[in-house]
């Protein structure tokens, strides 16, 4: 059994935190150095990407040392703990499952008898069955016609993370003929949000599936209301368009509210529940169940390669220390993701959850202050556009930020043209590697206004074309990335007290049972 030590007791971090500074990347990366890095440090990842490290400050040395923090933090050991059943949720004492959720990587996990693959596997196959009955018109509106539109209600987990896979395919999907219908998202408690939505809907030909594994958030049943009312109000049956996700406890679970109910269990957290019910019940109706099949394949390939024991043919746990070393030796607080690919524009805003949500801690997993810094800030934004926006501050402010670039060589819909002698797609690739080697080197100017320090470090994930397959192997290395570091920091990356403390106050204000401060700010909102 692996044992739970913080990072800052084991030796082999103190022979890490010697190595600060130890690889001038602005050295490291010039000319034909440069071109050696980037053929030697790089690890292949699942469906055709790659992770290249090639600009990071990193070399034999330190990979060295990562691989001794790697085993003596016995990483391997604890997600084989995990995968097979161990109770890795300190915090709510729960397993944590998601894996399961695409394939068994181990042995069978029961829990109370049941055998959670086969759950996960019933759950997927319900909601197969579900979504292509709905697409054959087997299942209908009250006026016998087909359903043409779902959206999706939910916050956090039940949102960020279907909705950043949705719109990564939704123009792939609809250019291979696989669009089955469109899909929409409501989060927010705004009533902004909810109006937009259903003001652009026709909600007769509309499902709407309510996402909330409790049955009791606030914000999620508070859309529902706000969606019930608009159906009643056009003359619909709510009953008859509305789905739920949940758990088999909540009390949405058994409601005549609901056309038909999917669950989930406690065991996959909200931000890592893409691969449960909460992401395929609406991909699945979206783009058909193969496809989302395909997406749990893709992340299957991956979970594989993360299992394995030699960090350099491991690149989610390679990408984890690496991460280590910037933040804990380096002093880096935080890391811009940047995805050179449209269709991966809500895939930062997901990560911002899965990471900051999950390592954002500084008390370990039995509740004793830590006394080394955690989980970075996250943010990003798609290039080229972030290019004209915050790249600024990454070029020549006062903080090095490390950056995770993410590319592919061809695009998702082949539709482009020659400007100049070449096309967008080789421009937007041509970008990408001129933003590498720029950070990493700098430009020296005696105006300092245009001098580049340089030595900014940077990592890419490389791929053919974004599918689904190759979708499901980018989000399962992120997962497995925030879970390596999590084990490295040891916190428990798998409950979240920190959102739980303003929804507990918001509640004090609607009650009206208030004093100081909290007072003086309802007032001030007239609530």
């Amino acid at each position: 059994m692996a044992t739970w030590n913080n990072l800052d007791t084991l030796a082999s971090y103190e022979k890490l935190a010697g190595l600060k500074n130890h690889v001038d990347i602005k050295e490291a990366m010039a000319g034909e150095n440069g071109a050696e890095r980037v053929a030697k440090y790089t690890a292949p990842m699942a469906e055709g990407l790659s992770f290249n490290y090639a600009a990071k400050q990193v070399d034999d040395t330190v990979l060295t040392a990562l691989t001794e923090l790697a085993e003596e933090a016995q990483l391997a050991e604890k997600f084989e703990e995990l995968y097979n059943g161990a109770v890795i949720n300190t915090g709510e004492k729960r397993l944590v499952l998601h894996h399961l959720a695409r394939r068994q990587l181990g042995n069978d996990v029961v829990v109370d008898g049941v055998n959670k693959r086969e759950f996960y596997v019933s759950q997927q196959e319900k909601a197969a069955d579900f979504a292509n009955k709905v697409h054959a018109g087997e299942i209908t509106n009250a006026a016998g016609e087909k359903f043409t539109t779902v959206v999706q209600i939910g916050i956090g987990g039940s949102d960020l993370g279907p909705r950043a896979l949705y719109i990564a395919l939704e123009n792939w999907a609809k250019e291979n003929g696989v669009a089955k219908m469109e899909a929409k998202f409501i989060s927010n408690v705004d009533p902004d949000d909810a109006a937009a939505i259903l003001k652009s809907t026709d909600l007769a030909h509309a499902l709407f599936i309510i996402v909330s594994k409790s049955g009791t958030t606030l914000e999620t049943l508070t859309n529902e209301a706000f969606v019930k009312d608009a159906l009643t109000k056009a003359g619909l049956n709510p009953a008859n368009h509305m789905l739920a996700v949940t758990s088999e406890t909540s009390p949405l679970a058994k409601s005549d509210d609901y056309l038909e109910a999917f669950f989930m269990d406690d065991y996959i957290g909200g931000r890592y529940s893409s691969s449960s019910a909460v992401g395929g019940v609406v991909l699945s109706l979206a783009f058909g169940p193969e496809i989302f099949a395909r997406i749990l394949n893709g992340a299957a390939e991956e979970d594989k390669l993360a299992a394995n024991k030699n960090i350099l043919e491991n690149p989610d746990m390679l990408d984890a220390l690496i991460g280590v070393y910037e933040r804990n030796v380096q002093g880096y607080p935080s890391t811009a993701v940047l995805p050179y690919s449209q269709a991966l524009s809500r895939f930062p805003a997901h990560l911002q959850q899965c990471d900051m949500e999950s390592n954002g801690k500084s008390v370990n997993r039995f509740g004793e202050p830590v006394n080394y810094v955690t989980g970075p800030t996250i943010f990003g934004e798609p290039g080229t556009n972030g290019q004209h926006s915050f790249y600024q501050l990454l070029h020549q402010g006062t903080d090095i930020v490390p950056l995770q670039f993410v590319g592919f060589k061809n695009s998702q819909i082949g539709m482009d043209v020659v400007i100049e002698d070449s096309t967008s797609q080789q421009k937007l690739c041509a970008n990408v590697a001129a933003q590498i080697v720029a950070f990493a080197c700098g430009k020296k100017d005696e105006n300092l206004n245009k001098n580049f320090e340089g030595g900014r470090p940077s990592s890419i994930i490389i791929g053919d074309q974004l599918t689904p397959e190759s979708l499901g192997a980018l989000l399962a290395h992120f997962e497995n990335k925030i879970m390596f570091q999590g084990f490295v920091w040891n916190v428990n990356s798998f409950d979240q007290e920190g959102v739980q403390l303003g929804k507990v106050l918001a509640k004090r204000v609607l009650a009206h049972d208030t004093d100081g401060a909290l007072k003086a700010y309802s007032d001030l909102l007239n609530i």
